[in-house]
């Protein structure tokens, strides 16, 4: 990356417009979604109205061409003012769409991706299961071969866009044979919502990301065509990897938002709260907890700018993208935490946006890798135990 690194003037546009519209759509509903845990159809549709959706996919597929950079930025701007709505984006984006853009044939693109880039309709990533999260090896779903298709049998846990009222389907990861010296082969389906013998159950009760749609997914006997496979038979495992290197940044980019959101928020309010008949910002231990969140806000939004950078720049970014996604996520949790300390009790209340950032940044160290699997990453990079 040159030393002169600098967004263009395309970029900056995407953040002015994506964050007037986040201020003004998304932060007035956000209170009151997250507290009656309600997905908004409506709010997501006007987000796909904005560009949100198909961002980096091609004009020829009905995407809006754009480069990985500029699809975080919008994902961080989201993620300022809510990590619900920013969670849709971002999983539909990097996990529902990508799949498919990046392995699908030119029917399957042809055939979902112009619905899935107008935010009518979304699509899920079913990789997790109850026995089978960071390791992801683990997973126990089957599909059985038979003469006109397959045949699915097991379930995936907290999938992301997975049963919303505006869910076409999911991408399904299966064991579909196996291998020499009995390593499971591993291939990823196309399931659409309503196909018989499958069942999408919304969850509920959840701490975080209370207005995002997250699913529960059941397949008995459920049969599907030989045309739905994606890509290869066999290359689901390699999918996923490739598929989850690209969707860490869009979970840094949600911690890096909610870093940033939350120091707005402390910001502001440390400048209006008056203690002693001073702004408790004037307090050297208060401002130096500002101090510390602006300047590591500013060295995580660097550090995952480069990595997306080069991923436009189709350079090797596996290792960049978990560190940012360890770092940002862990920013977001000192941020999150100072932001209430700084209200004092008023961060404890539904009615203060502090304690919506303290409990949506609680996911970011856990969902698309947690942070001890970054650093297993990381550390195989650098030869650790080789």
């Amino acid at each position: 990356m040159s030393l002169c690194f600098e967004l263009s003037d395309t970029q900056h546009m995407i953040r002015e417009s994506i964050r007037r519209f986040a201020e003004t759509e998304i932060r007035p509903l956000a209170g009151a979604l997250s507290r009656e845990e309600r997905f908004s159809a409506d709010l997501t549709r006007k987000m796909g109205q904005v560009g949100l959706f198909g961002m980096t996919v091609s004009e020829e597929y009905g995407g809006h061409g754009l480069d990985y950079v500029s699809y975080i930025i919008a994902v961080e701007e989201v993620a300022r003012i809510d990590g619900s709505q920013a969670a849709t984006v971002a999983a539909h984006n990097s996990l529902g769409i990508g799949p498919l853009q990046y392995f699908g044939n030119e029917e399957q693109k042809r055939t979902y991706l112009p619905r899935l880039c107008t935010g009518e309709h979304l699509w899920g990533f079913g990789l997790t299961e109850p026995d089978a999260g960071s390791d992801a090896g683990a997973s126990k779903t089957t599909a059985r071969k038979e003469d006109n298709g397959w045949s699915l049998n097991g379930s995936k846990i907290f999938i992301t866009n997975g049963s919303s009222e505006v869910t076409l389907g999911n991408t399904v990861q299966a064991i579909s044979g196996e291998l020499p010296g009995g390593k499971k082969e591993m291939s990823c389906f196309l399931v659409e919502n309503g196909t018989p013998g499958f069942e999408a159950r919304t969850m509920h009760k959840k701490m975080v990301w209370r207005a995002s749609n997250t699913a529960e997914l059941y397949f008995d006997e459920c049969r599907i065509g030989e045309a739905a496979i994606l890509g290869k038979r066999g290359d689901g495992f390699k999918q996923m990897l490739q598929t989850l290197d690209k969707g860490r940044l869009s979970i840094a980019a949600m911690g890096l938002g909610c870093a940033q959101g939350a120091f707005d928020v402390a910001l502001a309010y440390a400048r209006e709260r008056k203690a002693f008949g001073k702004p408790i910002s004037t307090f050297q231990a208060n401002a130096f907890k500002l101090a510390d969140m602006a300047t590591e806000i500013d060295a995580a939004r660097w550090m995952l700018y480069r990595a997306c950078w080069l991923l436009d720049q189709h350079q090797p970014f596996s290792r960049e993208s978990a560190m940012a996604k360890l770092y940002c996520s862990e920013v977001a949790k000192r941020c999150a935490d100072h932001c209430v300390q700084l209200h004092g009790g008023y961060g404890l209340l539904e009615e203060y946006e502090a304690e919506r950032f303290y409990r949506d940044q609680r996911l970011l160290e856990i969902g698309e890798g947690t942070s001890e699997i970054q650093r297993l990453v990381i550390a195989r990079s650098l030869g650790c135990f080789a």
